[in-house]
């Protein structure tokens, strides 16, 4: 999930639902963000408006609000409650018209306010819309979108970013777009999780939102995902983990870290890394 103010003081929460054919979320609070409501007890999180996005042909989009008594969200269709909608998110988005995702993971806000999400994949996709262009979608993409009203509005106007097939056979190729951050100045660093083109790693890639280039910053070894990713706040010092490197299979990476398990077999261990530049730079510049 992402979190984000919006110039009225209101909390702003986007977050996606990692499955083939869910949706793109978004969460507004009823009240605004100040000290009082900073600590255990706050209404932030428990008092505001949850919003599922439809991503229109033309570029354009809307937030549907998932309140009951809205549309078709009533007791006639099962859902008695807010509660219920709470529960049943997904089928309360099935009945508003959302539109069906493919894997929707992990959301980012760019200092220009411009909201980035990744797309993994979707290999049972058989049929095409303007948002998710491939079908089946085995390579992934990354879309993007600006928020009426800086976020709280219920309109918005989309494009992709990235669609990773377009990029197969340059020198920075990539699939599986998965984890992701933009930072202040306007660079998106982006990780994978799945099979990378040629035989390669997953890895985690840095492109300027402003000119569309595109760097590889780091890979992994076989069967990992790179995932997880911080910053000191000078931006000098980057940490990422790996996730279950080799599969928790010796033969597949020599990686370095080992776990030895009781009958003597070692392992490849999840780790995290520390990244630098070597002039002691902003990591990504």
């Amino acid at each position: 999930a992402e979190t984000t103010i919006a110039d009225d003081g209101r909390l702003v929460i986007y977050t996606g639902d990692d499955n083939r054919f869910d949706y793109q979320y978004k969460w507004v609070s009823a009240d605004v963000v100040a000290e009082e409501n900073s600590v255990f007890g706050s209404s932030l999180l428990s008092e505001g408006t949850l919003y599922v996005a439809r991503f229109n042909e033309d570029g354009t989009g809307d937030w549907l609000p998932l309140i009951h008594g809205y549309g078709p969200l009533t007791a006639a269709n099962g859902f008695d409650s807010q509660a219920d909608i709470a529960i049943d998110t997904r089928l309360a988005a099935d009945l508003l018209g959302a539109t069906p995702m493919d894997r929707p993971e992990w959301t980012s806000v760019a200092p220009d306010g411009t909201v980035y999400c990744t797309l993994t994949n979707n290999s049972r996709r058989t049929e095409a819309d303007a948002a998710n262009p491939e079908a089946p979608n085995n390579n992934g993409h990354i879309i993007r979108w600006r928020d009426a009203d800086n976020h709280v509005g219920t309109t918005f106007e989309w494009d992709i970013f990235v669609l990773c097939t377009d990029i197969l056979g340059t020198d920075f190729e990539f699939t599986d777009p998965d984890g992701l951050w933009c930072d202040p100045d306007g660079r998106v660093f982006i990780e994978t999780d799945g099979g990378q083109p040629n035989g390669g790693n997953n890895q985690m890639v840095v492109a300027d939102s402003y000119t569309d280039e595109f760097r590889r910053l780091f890979t992994g070894v076989t069967s990992d995902e790179i995932t997880g990713l911080t910053v000191t706040p000078d931006r000098r010092t980057l940490f990422c983990n790996t996730q279950h490197p080799g599969n928790g299979d010796p033969a597949l990476t020599n990686f370095p870290v080992l776990n030895e398990t009781p009958d003597g077999v070692t392992i490849p261990r999840d780790a995290t890394f520390v990244i630098t530049r070597k002039d002691g730079g902003i990591v990504g510049s």
